[in-house]
């Protein structure tokens, strides 16, 4: 079972920031325990065929990596991001469920360590490399607000995804 804490183990900024991305992490990979193999792959919104619980751990994955990788530290594009298209915006959660949970969720930890390397090194007033969709370059701070914000929003449609497709509720 996924052992969380929303409680930092200082009160300084970065450890309360770390501390919250970290449980919103820890909570993602929490609501995704025990589901089968074939319900990790079942998107039970009609509305929304790319929302399955493989999708949305990956969509996860992929999303920190362009706000570390490609806007903070300005390297090149990789993965399946690269396939994005107005069509088919969100490449990620599409290809998602060609691949088991487990190794997502592998993968998402692994990286999870790498960026929790790369916030220890850096200033949280650190710019980004490339700016964002207003010219402006956001600060490590922001990055890490806004991954707090957007991993906990989708903490809700895994809550949502998980009940729907096996009845599991809470974590």
């Amino acid at each position: 079972m996924t052992q969380r804490t929303d409680t930092p183990p200082a009160w300084d900024e970065r450890a309360q920031l770390v501390t919250f991305l970290d449980y919103a992490r820890d909570t993602a990979r929490a609501k995704c325990e025990g589901v089968s193999a074939e319900d990790a792959r079942k998107a039970p919104l009609p509305s929304s065929p790319l929302m399955t619980l493989c999708g949305l751990v990956s969509h996860l994955r992929w999303v920190e990596y362009y706000w570390f990788q490609l806007m903070f530290l300005g390297e090149e594009l990789v993965g399946p991001l690269t396939e994005a298209t107005d069509d088919d915006p969100d490449p990620e959660m599409r290809t998602a469920v060609d691949i088991p949970l487990p190794q997502l969720l592998a993968e998402y930890e692994e990286q999870s360590a790498r960026y929790r390397r790369l916030v220890s090194d850096h200033d949280l007033d650190s710019t980004a490399k490339r700016p964002i969709s207003d010219g402006r370059h956001v600060d490590l701070r922001w990055v890490i607000l806004h991954l707090i914000e957007e991993t906990s929003r989708h903490n809700g449609h895994l809550d949502v995804v998980r009940e729907l497709v096996d009845g599991r509720t809470g974590a």
